[in-house]
């Protein structure tokens, strides 16, 4: 190697590590001062994180203060996990939430219903004659069994609207009833009158029965003025008798 060229050699040499260094030392310097940034910046939060701890104080106390509750809290645990427990139930019950809602708008009928409650009392009441009317069952069926009847009954109401509007007539009938229980007791005189009317009705029976009568009257008359004369004889021949 030519002597000439060496410190032209060393020269470049550390011309390139001067500028290696230079670059080093700069990007040292910047990383030193994004770390100081960073530090900083942690500083403040770390500032703003104690600002916020010391804050939180009376919030801690508060908690302090709420270790008794929590820990009634923790015993209830079993019972925590008993509601647990109820998860399968309670969405069972979710799922009724339509029917629960139709429940809800039957509040107006319901609260109707609990009006009725003295009415419901006074029914429940009927337990013995309700009862009774069990027992009349067969003469209910009885009853049942005349519905033809009752529906050709029924087939008259013209007719029976008729007659009811013959009330006013039926009530002037009504007020004859002491007479016609005196025609009533007429039964058997008007009995013979028919009778007699019967008689009538044969002329010929009727001419004899006159005769018989006149005959009866002829002998009664015969006998009468018979028994006079005898009577005046008697008299006649008893008045000498005491003259002498």
């Amino acid at each position: 190697m030519d002597i000439k060229h060496i410190p032209a050699i060393v020269v470049a040499a550390a011309i390139t590590a001067g500028c290696s260094v230079a670059t080093t030392v700069r990007q040292n310097t910047d990383a030193i001062n994004n770390s100081s940034d960073t530090i900083r910046r942690n500083t403040e939060a770390i500032g703003d994180s104690t600002r916020g701890t010391g804050a939180l104080v009376p919030a801690l106390q508060g908690v302090e203060r709420l270790r008794g509750p929590m820990e009634s809290v923790a015993a209830l645990d079993p019972t925590l996990r008993g509601v647990a427990n109820l998860r399968e139930p309670m969405t069972q019950v979710a799922a009724l939430d339509p029917a629960m809602q139709s429940v809800a708008a039957l509040s107006g009928p319901m609260g109707r219903v609990a009006a009725l409650d003295p009415t419901m009392k006074a029914v429940a009441a009927l337990n013995e004659p309700m009862k009774g009317v069990a027992g009349m069952r067969s003469s209910l069926e009885a009853v049942a069994a005349l519905r033809p009847s009752l529906d050709r009954v029924s087939s008259l109401d013209v007719r029976l609207a008729s007659v009811a509007d013959l009330g006013p007539q039926l009530q002037q009938v009504g007020g004859l009833r002491q007479p016609l229980e005196r025609v009533a007791a007429l039964g058997d005189p008007m009995s013979r009158l028919a009778a007699l009317g019967s008689v009538l009705d044969r002329p010929l029976l009727l001419v004899a029965i006159g005769l018989i009568a006149l005959a009866a009257w002829g002998a009664v008359t015969f006998f009468a003025v018979r028994l006079a004369i005898l009577s005046a004889s008697r008299a006649t021949a008893v008045a000498p008798a005491r003259v002498m």
